[in-house]
């Protein structure tokens, strides 16, 4: 059965996220993630205090990268949200971004990321083989000293690119396409899935398929898409040029960005059509938000998480989408 889930993100008080995720859970979602940002708190915290907030619904981050953290304490995280969850936990893991900011150096992705993955299940499974690879290794022996709730997590890969995906098809649980909404994309994402999961020998169509991307609803859905509108604008430039079913040369992103620049966000969202901001966002009335997921589940989504902020407060913005939202796609 498709699922629906929530994403926060790391820029509130401790407290507050045991509140938030106590009320996902009492609406009936799925999944509660919490982005890993760069700038912003680790996801770990909140996860923990979601943890120990809620009974039933299940917790990740989305997503860790191994640039800036080492597979052993991806490892180490999970292990312990586990635990904490009482078996509750996925890993979401994702290449990384913006790390040349960081001055690092973004060399074989797809290498380090599979041998992240291999570390990673090692670890949890108790192997005392050890590990060798290009960038990892881990010493023969037990490495962790302390009780494993389970030998193996749920697995979600975050990607919008080719290889990355088929990858993803060979090993994942899910696929994430992070900031789209769009069903039009859901056929090539399945297709270079497929590559993966036929090179692995896993049927095909077993990788789930979960879009996300930010999230405003409201009763007054004018008011909600103009606030995306202008929100949308700031990642449109990077964003729509992964989409292969978007036809960039007719979208004048480089004004759009340059608008951005300028802090001119009144002009660069005038920019921005109703159908790209469909394609990119969730934003309107409970109704219209229905019916964009539901066009996604009919494309073969299997799960759609909604992103931050969700409205113009969290409380609210994801009430709505609990109370008006989810029984409609039930």
């Amino acid at each position: 059965m498709p699922k629906v889930s929530i994403a926060l993100q790391g820029n509130k008080r401790f407290e507050d996220y045991a509140v938030l995720a106590e009320l996902v859970e009492s609406l009936g979602f799925d999944l509660l993630s919490v982005y890993a940002d760069l700038g912003f708190q680790p996801a770990i915290g909140p996860l923990l205090a979601a943890a120990r907030a809620t009974s039933r619904i299940e917790l990740g981050p989305a997503a860790l990268n191994p640039y800036l953290l080492h597979p052993v304490e991806i490892a180490g995280q999970i292990a312990l949200l586990d635990q904490a969850s009482g078996g509750r936990a996925y890993l979401g893991l994702v290449r990384g971004a913006w790390l040349d900011a960081l001055g690092i150096e973004d060399r074989k992705p797809i290498t380090r990321l599979r041998e992240t993955v291999e570390v990673v299940r090692a670890l949890l499974a108790g192997d005392e083989a050890g590990y060798q690879g290009e960038f990892f290794s881990l010493p023969p022996g037990r490495l962790f000293n302390y009780p494993v709730e389970r030998p193996t997590v749920p697995l979600m890969i975050g990607s919008w690119g080719p290889k990355l995906l088929q990858y993803a098809g060979e090993v994942a649980d899910e696929v994430k396409i992070g900031g789209s909404a769009n069903p039009d994309l859901v056929s090539a994402i399945r297709e270079h899935l497929g590559i993966g999961e036929t090179k692995a020998g896993r049927p095909i169509g077993s990788t789930g398929i979960v879009f996300g991307c930010v999230t405003v609803v409201d009763e007054d859905g004018a008011a909600a898409r103009a606030w995306v509108r202008r929100e949308a604008a700031r990642y449109l430039p990077v964003v729509a040029p992964l989409d292969p079913t978007v036809d960039v040369s007719a979208l004048d992103l480089p004004t759009m960005a340059r608008l951005v620049d300028q802090d001119d966000l009144d002009g660069a969202a005038a920019l921005v059509s109703d159908d790209l901001l469909d394609r990119f966002a969730f934003a309107g009335t409970p109704a219209e938000i229905a019916r964009q997921a539901q066009k996604l589940f009919e494309a073969g989504v299997t799960r759609i998480e909604f992103g931050t902020p969700h409205g113009f407060n969290d409380a609210k913005g994801i009430r709505l989408l609990g109370e008006q939202v989810l029984p409609a796609l039930r």
